[in-house]
């Protein structure tokens, strides 16, 4: 088993790309209490090691191996206690839990009858501010494989009510040469849905 330590740099330097912070120390030292210096003697043992790449601070494929990328994704335009639930189940199939905020154009194609309060840059905001969330990202226009192939994920979860099935999409990511394990999620709290909020709160939900 791989020293805690030495996993959350790889996956500090895993992460820093998405949010295009070129020393992964100025993402770890946000998440984490290790100190600069033993940061950097433990990038050193790494890349000693095969884990991070020579030329660079990058990971190679014995480290991208070494850490599980969980993917999920969701519109997040009222965050309530269904989804710090479904994050956090999400989490603990891996060591990186990356959320794909929908773009408004995307969101409103699945359901053109959807009031939406909050843009897609608001909504990652809103996301990227959960303790459990390593990266948020706004996916891409159009299929929902751009962003998968992006990310090349391990596990996508899927909540308990969105609409994809698991063998679609796993039919889908393998060709795409993607092979990844696709999961549901349970909630315990099922009656507790963003639609429902919105249709109880309407516009009233900023004067909260």
């Amino acid at each position: 088993m791989m020293d805690p330590i030495d996993k959350s740099i790889l996956v500090s330097i895993y992460s820093a790309k998405f949010e295009s912070i070129p020393n992964p120390y100025e993402y770890a030292k946000n998440r984490s209490l290790i100190p600069k210096e033993l940061f950097e003697s433990r990038i050193n043992k790494l890349r000693n090691l095969g884990f991070i790449e020579r030329s660079e601070i990058a990971l190679t494929f014995l480290g991208r191996e070494s850490i599980k990328v969980v993917l999920v994704g969701g519109v997040f335009d009222i965050l309530h206690p269904g989804h710090l639930h479904t994050l956090k189940a999400a989490k603990s199939y891996g060591d990186v839990l990356v959320v794909v905020v929908a773009r408004s154009s995307t969101a409103l194609k699945i359901n053109k009858l959807r009031i939406i309060y909050h843009d897609e840059i608001q909504r990652k905001e809103l996301v990227s501010s959960i303790r459990c969330v390593d990266i948020a990202i706004v996916g891409f226009e159009g299929t929902l494989y751009k962003t998968v192939e992006y990310v090349k994920p391990d596990i996508i979860a899927l909540g308990y009510d969105q609409a994809h099935g698991e063998k679609e999409i796993a039919m889908n990511c393998r060709k795409r040469g993607l092979n990844v394990q696709v999961v549901r999620l349970n909630t315990p709290i099922p009656r507790i849905k963003s639609s429902s909020l919105k249709q109880e709160l309407g516009s009233s939900i900023y004067d909260i």
